[in-house]
């Protein structure tokens, strides 16, 4: 009878934490896709393959189960998913949903050559790109109700840049499985790679005035933060790609000085970036006392270290500074021990919110 009893009982806590995902799933979950897909890729560009087919089947069922929790989410609590897609704080977070299918895109088509699927992904971040992008901006824009730069801006609203780049970087890696489409996918590639470089200026000069110039609570440098780094190395990754290809288009090749030029510029911001990340991270934790615990932000600092890895490896070959590999083979099991530690605080944090809730 205990048993049975028992039963129905977890039932009830199943049903109520899966209505809970739902209603309050994080606007920016997908960025668990990004840095696992990222990580994967930069496995596979390190020849540690079994870690990039690992990822790839891991992060298969991240992507499921996120899309059906979205998808969910959007039926049953359309209004609440409406006021975070219209938020300033939290609308650019879906912007996560179109790097995380390019990223993914990209993923399968490095480290299992499926090409036609990674087509299908390609097609599906397009087609949300021109769906969140111009609606999050047409809706802030004409928003009767602003706030101030302060609160308004933060780190988050650097994934549109990343997401942008993501297409990019997708388009030049299908350039090499379609040589037919090759020109289009290039010019595809080199646009949305100069739309998004042009994207990070705008954003990054309105994010570093709020952090000089304003004050800025310990509890406000969330992980977040980090995607200034990652941006910036995502187009970093897109110039190096596209220094790569040059070789396969005239019009590239005639390029290829001012694609140098650029990929270098923004490797070096982001290399910059990477120290005072750390020290301000040191500064809310260690000297303001913020707990360090498990929060979906997480998600998007592990994807900056995965993508700093990938895009420096690509740099150093594309530019011949053999000089810079071992950075990469650094960097890589920083990225990956900094994945495991966060997927471990997410289970545990699942867990936990499991048992806690009540027959």
């Amino acid at each position: 009878m205990q048993a049975a009893a028992a039963q129905p009982a977890a039932r009830g806590r199943s049903a109520g934490f899966l209505s809970l995902a739902v209603r309050d799933l994080y606007p920016g979950s997908f960025a668990l896709v990004m840095a696992t897909g990222i990580i994967s890729s930069a496995a596979h560009l390190l020849s540690f393959s079994v870690i990039a087919r690992i990822l790839v089947a891991c992060n298969a069922v991240f992507f499921v189960v996120l899309w059906l929790l979205t998808l969910a989410r959007l039926i049953g609590s359309f209004s609440r998913l409406r006021a975070d897609f219209l938020g300033h704080a939290t609308g650019p977070g879906f912007f996560t949903t179109i790097a995380g299918t390019c990223v993914l895109g990209t993923q399968v088509a490095l480290v299992t050559e499926a090409f036609t699927l990674a087509v299908i992904l390609g097609i599906l971040g397009l087609v949300l790109w021109v769906a969140l992008t111009y609606g999050f901006f047409a809706a802030v824009v004409t928003s009767s109700s602003k706030p101030a730069l302060g609160p308004g801006i933060h780190g988050g609203w650097l994934v549109s840049v990343v997401a942008t780049q993501s297409i990019s970087v997708l388009a030049t890696v299908l350039s090499a499985g379609y040589p037919s489409s090759a020109q289009g996918l290039l010019f595809l590639s080199l646009c949305f790679s100069l739309a998004g470089g042009m994207l990070y200026i705008v954003l990054i000069t309105l994010l570093f005035y709020r952090l000089v110039f304003f004050p800025l609570a310990p509890a406000e440098f969330s992980p977040v933060a980090w995607v200034s780094m990652g941006a910036a190395a995502i187009t970093t990754l897109s110039g190096a790609r596209l220094v790569v290809s040059a070789g396969e288009w005239s019009f590239l090749a005639g390029l290829e000085t001012f694609l140098r030029g650029y990929t270098l510029f923004f490797w070096s911001w982001a290399t910059w970036w990477i120290p005072l990340l750390i020290v301000l991270g040191v500064w809310r934790h260690l000297v303001k006392g913020v707990a360090l615990r498990y929060e979906p932000q997480y998600w998007s600092m592990v994807f900056p270290l995965g993508m700093y890895t990938a895009c420096t490896f690509v740099l150093a070959r594309a530019e011949g500074l053999s000089f810079l590999e071992w950075v990469p083979r650094v960097f890589f099991w920083i990225a990956l021990a900094a994945w495991l530690v966060v997927l471990a605080g997410m289970l545990a944090a699942t867990s936990r919110t499991l048992r806690s809730k009540k027959p």
